[in-house]
């Protein structure tokens, strides 16, 4: 068990906040060897704990079994909580959401942050400044081994945390961020003294937001999927698994006794086992000895013990038994599929929506301190962002088709909308191409309506007017030419709104000649300029 040093004080941390960080590292200190032993469940590094009784320490101590049940549990519940990125009001990400999470490589922490959340009962989404780019906001993933918090019930949210970011040869930490309102204290130990260097920010209460695994009004920080009933039975499985592997090598080799035989007739005994032929003379009497054999002891009660375990794995942990390795059934189909992981796809629909909450308020809590936005007063384009997750439940493709084609058929926005083709089985990737490519036929369609429209306007006027890329466009004399280019303006207008690209809207309305400023349509502001 590691000892760990009382922790001095700190050097820039005034002695209003110095309480709380003594606390916080109390409580790093106090849940640590839990989290620990979470962590050697989940590796498969716990040894065997040989009750004495059958067998040996001696042998005990030699064998290395392992049981990878504790990581099954995680894994399992965590393979159905797969983020699928965010949706955004109206389908417009207008802040940049997107390009923030390519940048902190939300596709691979988030997975990372759900494991260790369901291992350890919880994890940490930090948030703060990149040291190097100023304008922008960083997010890293920090497990419960080298974290802690305090709980504000007051208010539902964390009070205060602290991470440790390194250690020694020893575990003492020597590097640790404190995370509190306001504020962020880098604190590094050199020669035996630490220093603080104080981060203000704008954000009211710690940037640490906790990704918990089935909170509790008692336990706000969760509980591990790793339970004390999974780790007991883990340690019977082993148990269970050094016997059979003692008996199995005792017994690998038949046992043979020669009764009325002196030892001495067998000057090498595994050579006279393994050998095709032996012979053995008379003994003093002219008595041929007796042969007996041992017979061969039988693995069935211990692997139906195991079995029984199995059993008990599957009830604490809403795996199905046939995922624990332990029956092989048929190749299920999804309906199968489907019923089996009922009681633990509900459990990820529950625990998905718990996560939600925490990536929506990490993502908005970027938005607002990359772009100064008071988070008292965030517009609706921020607060309308929502998580969105991959199906939990095993549907088969054609049961989804059939699915996703009739709500279709009453439905014609449900065909055009993010949450339709979502529900059709694709991904976030595929969704943002298939919208793409319907904003696009819906702007076509819009500017062919248009051209239309500015056509028959031209042939109730008079005559058309000719404009080319070497001439200004001439506006006419008549009324009915200026009626005409009105119609072709208002029509471009109308198309650029709807996201065609402007050069473009402008040749099939016959408008070539037109020079574009570069200014936005609704308030003529230069868009690169502040």
């Amino acid at each position: 068990m590691v000892e760990f040093s009382a922790l001095g004080p700190i050097s820039g941390i005034p002695d209003s906040d110095m309480d709380t960080v003594q606390r916080l590292y109390r409580v790093w200190t106090r849940k640590y060897a839990r989290n620990a032993l979470r962590t050697k469940y989940y590796n498969a590094h716990e040894r065997v704990k040989n009750l004495g009784i059958a067998v040996p320490d001696k042998l005990a101590n030699r064998f290395h079994a392992c049981v990878g049940w504790p990581a099954k549990a995680v894994k399992t519940l965590a393979d159905l909580s797969v983020f699928d990125g965010f949706a955004y009001p109206n389908g417009e990400d207008t802040h940049g959401v997107d390009r923030i999470m390519d940048l902190n490589r939300f596709d691979l922490i988030t997975p990372e942050t759900i494991v260790n959340a369901y291992t350890h009962s919880c994890a940490f989404l930090t948030v703060f400044q990149d040291p190097d780019d100023g304008e922008r906001v960083r997010v890293i993933p920090r497990p419960a081994t080298w974290s802690a918090a305090i709980w504000d019930f007051m208010r539902n949210r964390i009070k205060a945390a602290l991470t440790i970011t390194d250690i020694d040869e020893y575990g003492n930490a020597t590097d640790m961020n404190v995370w509190l309102p306001h504020m962020v204290y880098q604190c590094s130990r050199v020669n035996g003294a630490w220093k603080a260097s104080a981060c203000p920010n704008d954000w009211p209460y710690p940037t640490v937001v906790p990704v918990c695994y089935d909170p509790q009004a008692e336990r706000p920080f969760g509980r591990s999927r790793i339970t004390r009933p999974l780790m007991a039975l883990t340690d019977a499985a082993i148990r269970t698994m050094l016997r059979m592997e003692v008996g199995a090598e005792f017994y690998a080799a038949p046992s043979l006794w020669f009764l009325g035989l002196d030892q001495d007739a067998f000057t090498d005994k595994w050579s006279s086992l393994v050998n095709s032929i032996n012979s053995v003379s008379r003994d003093e009497n002219d008595e041929v000895p007796t042969l007996q054999q041992v017979q061969q002891m039988t693995m069935q009660p211990h692997s139906d013990m195991l079995r029984t375990i199995a059993l008990m794995v599957s009830s604490e942990t809403s795996i199905p038994v046939n995922d624990l390795g332990i029956t092989m059934d048929n190749p299920a189909s999804a309906e199968a599929m489907m019923a089996a992981e009922r009681k633990l796809s509900r459990e990820a629909d529950r625990q998905n929506h718990l996560f939600s909450y925490a990536l929506e308020e990490v993502i908005r809590m970027v938005v607002c301190l990359q772009e100064h936005i008071d988070p008292e007063a965030m517009p609706e384009s921020l607060t309308g962002i929502r998580c969105q997750w991959k199906p939990t439940q095993e549907i088969s493709l054609g049961a989804r088709a059939d699915a996703f084609s009739k709500i279709a058929n009453v439905s014609e926005a449900f065909a055009q909308s993010e949450t339709g083709w979502r529900y059709a089985g694709f991904d976030h990737d595929d969704i943002a191409d298939i919208m793409s490519t319907i904003r696009s036929q819906n702007a076509r369609d819009v500017l062919d309506r248009l051209v239309g429209n500015a056509g028959n306007a031209q042939q109730q006027g008079s005559e058309p007017q000719k404009t080319d890329s070497s001439e200004p466009v001439n506006v006419g004399k008549s009324a009915g030419g200026a009626d005409v280019l009105k119609a072709k303006f208002d029509a471009l207008g109308v198309a650029i709104r709807a996201g065609v690209e402007p050069s473009n809207a402008a040749s099939l309305l016959g408008l070539d000649g037109v020079r574009f400023t570069g200014l936005q349509p609704v308030s003529l502001r230069d868009p690169n300029s502040e």
